[in-house]
């Protein structure tokens, strides 16, 4: 059976109070959110809809991991629409989304914002989601070149988030992945301050633990102005796995979730 061997890391960086990152790391699920919003509702926004994928992938391990996750988000934004309802301060509370989630012998990635998902495969890295921001979208039309990307005004505008204002679907794809190959996940924390040049020597490392830990170095070396989270996940094959997992930033707190026992899980 496909799962994931796996490391992580996350830290607040240098500039930032809190870490509204929020992250899953699992052996059948990989998860990066980051929240935004103001009176600390990014970190609710990441964390609920981090714990939400979560269960809803532990609770229901036979249901195909594409419908899932469009469930997942269907109900993550139901469930921030209620925080809102509880406490109107977290009006206009966010989070990106970037998800894989095994289900046999398939890979499913779910992805909203500008959390990227990576392949490292034989020493070669390649993008496996596209942001969704607006100078994304001005690339796609030829109206802005990508080396023009890093320092435009508006390259932190996306366009597409798990909120309570609108419904959104996730960009599904089934990711063609081997054994053996390395899957990074991260926040913009990583990418706004590490070139993509810079990210296969530090995804070389053996130790997944100890490159995702490098690689959150190297976002604080260069500014470390926002949070990072990186996951770093090893395609293996065998026996099943208990799917637990670890959490990490705004996840390691359990109060930020809006509502845990409304979401329902049948386990296996």
């Amino acid at each position: 059976m496909l799962h994931f061997a796996y490391g992580a890391a996350s830290d607040t960086g240098l500039v930032r109070e809190h870490n509204e990152d929020a992250g899953f790391a699992g052996p059948y699920l990989q998860l990066v959110a980051d929240g935004v919003g103001g009176a600390a509702a990014g970190e609710v926004a990441s964390a609920t809809t981090t714990y939400v994928v979560a269960a809803l992938a532990s609770g229901h391990p036979d249901q195909d991991a594409a419908s899932l996750l469009a469930e997942a988000v269907a109900t993550a934004r139901r469930e921030l629409r209620r925080g809102i309802e509880d406490d109107g301060s977290r009006a206009g509370m966010a989070t990106t989304l970037t998800a894989v989630l095994v289900r046999g012998d398939r890979v499913v990635l779910a992805h909203l914002g500008d959390s990227r998902a990576y392949l490292f495969r034989e020493g070669a890295i390649t993008r496996l989601s596209t942001d969704h921001t607006l100078v994304q979208l001005l690339v796609d039309k030829g109206e802005l070149a990508p080396d023009q990307v890093p320092t435009h005004p508006l390259r932190n505008v996306v366009l597409h988030s798990v909120n309570a204002e609108e419904p959104v679907a996730p960009a599904l794809r089934e990711l063609d992945l081997v054994v053996g190959d390395r899957v990074l996940l991260c926040s913009d924390g990583l990418t706004d301050y590490v070139a993509e040049a810079e990210l296969p020597a530090a995804l070389a490392i053996v130790d997944p633990d100890e490159a995702a830990f490098e690689l959150v170095g190297l976002a604080l070396a260069g500014g470390g102005g926002d949070n990072v989270t990186c996951l770093v996940a090893d395609l293996r094959d065998g026996p099943p796995r208990r799917p637990d997992g670890r959490v990490l930033g705004a996840m390691a707190d359990p109060r930020l979730v809006v509502d845990p026992a409304a979401i329902r899980t049948t386990e296996a």
